[in-house]
């Protein structure tokens, strides 16, 4: 079985150093069950592939251990050499192990950097077919392409078969890519060569640390990876959602409020709201999704904006949307009115094709709530997956925070907020994720501004250097 990564960031042969293995020869290790073999097929500064190459022994996995078909040739004609399941991802842990832990002792700080990644898998078991495949890749934020290999060629009435030439792109961490196909790739075969005990939720928890808990496929993944075990995956989606599933809004609830106190004087929340609108309005968009809608306070001023058709908000919190929904009196609203407006569960770092198709995305007071390890998820999803023709983005400037009174210094406006950018820091990323993805960005400041300081909110208004799609033309729903 043979999986290979290329990169071309540049320098590209960093590989080597996030992998832990020299480039310039081929390394053999032995495993219990055959051979790993790692070497590098393409090696410049443009791009480099590393090869992970797996040789099996049929024999030897029977040798000694008791099997379910003894006295059958099915022991040892089977397609376990030769497609990647279980025996792969024990390779990758026991080969490739510092980089699954996110370790490079060379360049430690590369390894915690997002660069673009493609990983190649040549014969990958996909039981439940590619729209299981999709489902568990494309919400991760890949571009995925796969070709279903033939069972053979010469007796096409034995029909199709349940492997996939696959290959994934993104622009992620390196241990985030090994983390994925580690679990993964057993989930998909549907099995695994050891025995599963209490120790694989351990495992599972430990891999699917950051992301696992908020996929939308994470029954279906605890499930097969535990080989059906319904204890251990009820204990494993318990311990999802008591470490990292709990229920933003409710954990936030007290920190916003102190969030509103250190702004009410300056009616800055109303502010930045009408900002938005206004700029949603001047775009001329007739479609709007507001990623972390929250409470719905800025979708109630959009529905009072006759031009837009389609209005939607998505939140990762089902608290936030239900109050949402009592905030718009969804369900008294009248029929037309329903019609525009939809609200949906969603996480912001993960595909979700519910973001297609509409001409504005909005973030307010959003970015600055992400790990900044994952802000680079974000951006694909938003600018690159969903790519909307027009996206507006909030979030406090930093130096302003000293004119907020009892705000210490150094401290954030919002205990959930994992940075709060200067002017400087926000201008640098609006113009790099604007080149990056194809935008032009403008900064509009918002609310009174200070001479020195500038003002507390900075807004940022991205356009799509094409111009964007019009109103039913059916342009603006595709990816």
């Amino acid at each position: 079985m043979l999986l290979t990564i290329t990169t071309t960031h540049v320098p590209a042969t960093d590989l080597g150093y996030l992998l832990a293995k020299n480039p310039e020869k081929l390394q053999t290790y032995s495993l219990s069950y055959g051979q790993a073999h790692v070497y590098y097929p393409v090696a410049t500064d443009e791009r480099c592939t590393a090869a992970l190459l797996l040789e099996v022994d049929p024999v030897g996995l029977v040798r000694g251990r008791p099997q379910g078909d003894v006295g059958t040739i099915a022991q040892y004609v089977n397609d376990r050499p030769y497609v990647a399941s279980s025996f792969l991802s024990v390779a990758i842990a026991q080969v490739l192990g510092s980089a699954l832990a996110g370790r490079s002792r060379e360049r430690p700080e590369l390894a915690e950097t997002p660069i673009s990644l493609e990983a190649e898998i040549q014969a990958l078991p996909c039981r439940g077919g590619e729209g299981l495949l999709r489902r568990l890749f494309e919400p991760l934020g890949y571009l995925l392409t796969a070709r279903r290999l033939e069972l053979d060629q010469k007796f096409p009435e034995w029909g199709e078969s349940p492997y996939f030439c696959v290959r994934l792109s993104s622009t992620l961490r390196l241990r985030e890519l090994l983390s994925h196909l580690y679990v993964l790739i057993p989930v998909l075969d549907d099995d695994k060569h050891y025995w599963v005990g209490d120790d694989e939720v351990e495992k599972l928890l430990a891999k699917g640390q950051g992301w696992l808990a908020t996929h939308p496929e994470k029954e279906q993944i605890a499930l097969r990876y535990l080989k059906r075990r319904r204890h251990l995956t009820e204990r494993a989606l318990e311990r999802l959602v008591g470490e990292e599933g709990m229920d933003p809004a409710a954990q936030d609830e007290e920190p916003a409020q102190q969030e509103e106190a250190f702004e009410r004087g300056s009616s800055l929340n109303e502010a930045r709201l009408d900002a938005v609108a206004a700029a949603v309005r001047e775009l001329g968009a007739n479609s709007v999704l507001d990623l972390g809608c929250g409470e719905g306070k800025l979708l109630k001023r959009l529905l009072r904006d006759k031009q837009l058709a389609r209005i939607a908000g998505a939140d990762v919190s089902p608290r936030a949307l239900e109050i949402a929904a009592a905030r718009l009196r969804l369900e008294q609203l009248p029929k037309r009115q329903q019609d525009r407006l939809q609200l949906f569960q969603a996480a912001l770092t993960y595909r979700d094709e519910r973001f297609a198709g509409f001409d504005v995305a909005t973030l307010v007071e959003v970015i600055e709530h992400v790990e900044p390890s994952r802000l680079a998820a974000l951006e694909q999803v938003v600018f690159e997956f969903a790519r909307p023709g027009a996206v507006i983005v909030t979030t406090p400037n930093a130096e302003f925070n000293v004119k907020f009174e009892g705000l210490a210094p150094g401290k954030f406006r919002h205990s959930d907020h994992r940075f709060e950018w200067t002017r400087a820091e926000f201008g640098a990323w609006v113009a790099r994720t604007g080149e990056r993805f194809g935008y032009g960005g403008r900064i509009v400041p918002i609310g009174s501004v200070d001479p020195e300081l500038g003002a507390p909110t900075q807004m940022a208004v991205f356009s799509r250097t094409e111009p964007m799609a019009q109103p039913g033309s059916g342009a603006s729903h595709g990816r």
